[in-house]
């Protein structure tokens, strides 16, 4: 994977406060560290780095420039995001050099396709593994084409580039193919869903009634009271 240069500028404003200025500026708060150095906070562009990990994704080489002189490598090992505006909120990034091994979690993709009549299901999306802090590949592929029903893709399966080893246990698995309901199992099964819904309708249902025959009783009462004060 190429590196991605970045500018950045020294941080020196702190917390939730200080955090939401930065993001107002169109900037990224984060944090640079590792190497026994002490951690360094630094703001990046914002556009430039989302950019950067939707093309390299999470495991994007960054070469850093700072505007005090500062220039480093490093990749990023936490990623805070805002679920709602999809924005990046903080990232911790890992101080690197060229050469050095980093063990880094890495997506797998599964090609090719099953036997017929088979559902595929992912249960790793990615791998741990361990390469040159400059060579971390974006993604691993693993091949299902053909596989019938029962059968299961493992780390151990994964094809690894030249110079990536697996760090991960080689018994993980990365994906299982199960026969796919048949049309006759389905059926079965609709009754249960559609009973299952009918029992939670009928619950919100009995809770409502309840709610108001609750809000009737006060009404009732203050009437009782005021035919009371008439009479009286």
């Amino acid at each position: 994977m190429s590196e991605v240069k970045i500018s950045a500028e020294p941080r020196t404003e702190f917390g939730k406060g200080g955090a939401r200025r930065t993001r107002r500026a169109g900037k990224v708060p984060a944090v640079l560290y590792g190497h026994g150095e002490k951690p360094k906070h630094i703001a990046l562009p914002s556009r430039e780095f989302a950019a950067a990990i939707r093309k390299g994704g999470a495991n994007q080489l960054f070469a850093i420039e700072v505007s005090d002189g500062t220039q480093v490598l490093a990749l990023p090992k936490a990623i805070q995001r805002d679920p709602i505006k999809d924005t990046f909120e903080h990232v911790d990034l890992l101080l690197v050099r060229r050469g050095e091994k980093v063990t880094v979690e890495v997506p797998v993709q599964l090609t090719g396709e099953a036997a017929k009549d088979t559902l595929i299901v992912h249960d790793h999306d990615t791998l741990s593994v361990t390469a040159d802090a400059t060579k971390v590949p974006d993604h691993l592929e693993a091949s299902i084409e053909g596989m019938e029903a029962g059968t299961q893709v493992t780390a151990g399966d994964v094809e690894l580039p030249a110079g990536v080893e697996l760090a991960a246990d080689a018994d993980q698995t990365v994906a299982s193919v199960t026969a796919a309901p048949t049309a006759e199992q389905l059926e079965a099964t609709l009754p249960e869903v559609e009973e299952a819904a009918e029992e939670a309708e009928a619950g919100v249902g009995e809770e409502t009634a309840e709610a108001a025959e609750g809000a009737e009783a006060p009404a009732a009462e203050g009437e009782e009271n005021a035919e009371a004060k008439t009479e009286a």
